[in-house]
């Protein structure tokens, strides 16, 4: 597969872009600053300098043309404010979807976050955040893109598990960072996985059965 992440350069994108590569696929990383260019090399990815904050749609379809599949997991990052979070994480989100459209590229898996199934109203970033989410995945969600939803839960560092929880409905647990990139890889190869929504968690059962499972 020929599959572009949005956000190149972020923690859980280097680790899905790693996998995809031992897989031998074809990744490309979008990316904001050229400086990261040798980075995703070394993670066996192509870089692409594409600013999706800034850049005009076109730009961004010319960026993702020929793709099989997208994948969001582009973020303002910590200690950004409010207004990051809705020009990132929401339209960020909405411009690579309106780009997927424009470039004919049918597959479209964004990462999300748990919580954004119940935003909260307060006007703090993280609020402001879990509002970004939600409306970008409900974008998605009504788009005619074969799009899947992952919302992760509270995500750390640890070493990669290979066992996970995975479900239709929310659940709040820890993950680690390298599981939700394997699992984002095994969704990426996995048809059937398309229109559905999925949370997931640090548990038991290997991830391609505990992604089997969910699937219709």
């Amino acid at each position: 597969m020929d599959i572009v992440i949005a956000g190149g350069h972020g923690q859980i994108a280097r680790r899905l872009a790693r996998l995809l590569a031992a897989r031998d696929d074809r990744v490309r990383g979008l990316i904001r600053n050229p400086d990261h260019a040798a980075d995703l090399r070394a993670d066996g990815s192509e870089p692409v300098v594409c600013d999706l904050e800034h850049a005009e749609l076109e730009d961004v379809a010319a960026a993702i043309a020929g793709a099989d599949a997208v994948v969001f997991a582009a973020g303002a990052g910590p200690g950004s404010g409010a207004q990051r979070k809705l020009t990132v994480d929401r339209d960020g989100a909405i411009k690579l979807l309106a780009a997927a459209r424009s470039a004919a590229v049918e597959r479209y898996v964004i990462v999300s976050s748990i919580g954004a199934e119940q935003p909260p109203d307060g006007d703090d970033v993280f609020s402001v955040y879990l509002r970004a989410k939600a409306e970008a995945d409900a974008a998605v969600v009504q788009s005619d893109r074969d799009w899947t939803v992952v919302r992760p839960g509270i995500l750390t560092d640890d070493p990669a598990t290979g066992a996970v929880r995975i479900q239709a409905e929310p659940i709040r647990a820890e993950v680690t960072r390298h599981d939700v990139a394997a699992v984002l890889a095994a969704v990426l190869h996995e048809p059937r996985s398309a229109r559905l929504m999925i949370y997931v968690v640090g548990g038991d059962d290997p991830i391609e059965e505990a992604l089997e499972a969910l699937l219709p």
